[in-house]
C-alpha cells in the first residue's frame, strides 16, 4: 500500500499564507473590541434615534404586544430578517400616513408602492392579524415607527450619505449601462417633496 503523500511546497505556502491572514483578523478584532470597551470616546457615529412621545410609547408596547418583534427589528430590538424587515429609521424613509395605512391595509398600499404583493402582512398570511387591530392601535403603532428616525447616510435612512463617492461612481461606470441614466433617477439628486410614501414630502409633512 502506498504511503500517503504529505502536502506539496505550494500548498504548505498558501495554507501558511491563510493562517497568516486568519490570525491578523483575530489579533485585529481582539484589539478593536478591546479598545472599544475601555474607551470613553464615541467610535461610530450614532445616526439612528429613538425620541418617542407619549403616543409613540403607546404604539410601542402594542407592538410587542402583538408579537410583531418576533419578525421585524425595531427599537434596537427584535428579530431582524433583512430587507425591509429591520424597521429602525423607517420614519425617515415613510410618512406616519403611509405607516397607518399600510397596518390597516396592508396589501393595495404595498402593491402602490412596491408593485408587488406582501410576503406576510396580506389576508390569510402570517401576520394578516395586524391589519385586524383596531384604528386606534393603528395610529398609536403608525406614531411609534414614524418616530423611529435616521439621519442621511445611515444605512437605514432614506438617502444615502451627503456628497459622491469615488468608488461607487467608478463601479456605475463600469457597470451601469448608460440607458441606466434615463431610467432611473439618481436619488442624491431626487425630489422627494412630491412623494407621498416619504417623510419629506409636502402632504408628508402636513400629516
Amino acid at each position: 500500500m502506498a504511503a500517503k503523500s504529505g502536502l506539496k511546497r505550494g500548498e504548505k505556502i498558501l495554507f501558511g499564507i491563510s493562517g497568516v491572514f486568519v490570525l491578523v483578523a483575530l489579533v485585529g478584532y481582539v484589539g478593536l473590541e478591546g479598545y472599544r470597551l475601555t474607551t470613553k470616546k464615541q467610535i461610530f457615529s450614532n445616526l439612528t434615534s429613538f425620541d418617542l412621545s407619549v403616543e409613540g410609547n403607546a404604539g410601542h408596547r402594542i407592538f410587542k404586544g402583538n408579537r410583531c418583534s418576533s419578525c421585524h427589528r425595531a427599537f434596537l430590538s427584535g428579530t431582524s430578517m433583512g430587507g425591509q424587515t429591520t424597521l429602525d429609521g423607517i420614519g425617515s424613509r415613510r410618512s406616519q400616513d403611509w405607516i397607518r395605512r399600510f397596518l390597516s391595509d396592508p396589501e393595495p398600499v404595498y402593491k402602490a408602492t412596491y408593485r408587488a404583493a406582501t410576503l406576510d402582512h396580506g389576508r390569510g398570511k402570517e401576520a394578516g392579524y395586524v391589519a385586524e387591530l383596531t384604528e386606534r392601535d393603528h395610529s398609536l403603532m403608525a406614531t411609534f415607527l414614524s418616530e423611529l428616525r435616521s439621519k442621511q447616510g445611515a444605512s437605514t435612512a432614506y438617502l444615502p450619505p451627503e456628497g459622491r463617492s469615488p468608488f461607487i461612481e467608478s463601479m456605475l461606470s463600469i457597470w451601469a449601462p448608460e440607458s441606466w441614466k434615463d431610467k432611473y433617477e439618481d436619488v442624491r439628486t431626487k425630489d422627494f417633496t412630491q412623494d407621498v410614501t416619504s417623510p419629506t414630502s409636502q402632504s408628508g409633512a402636513e400629516q
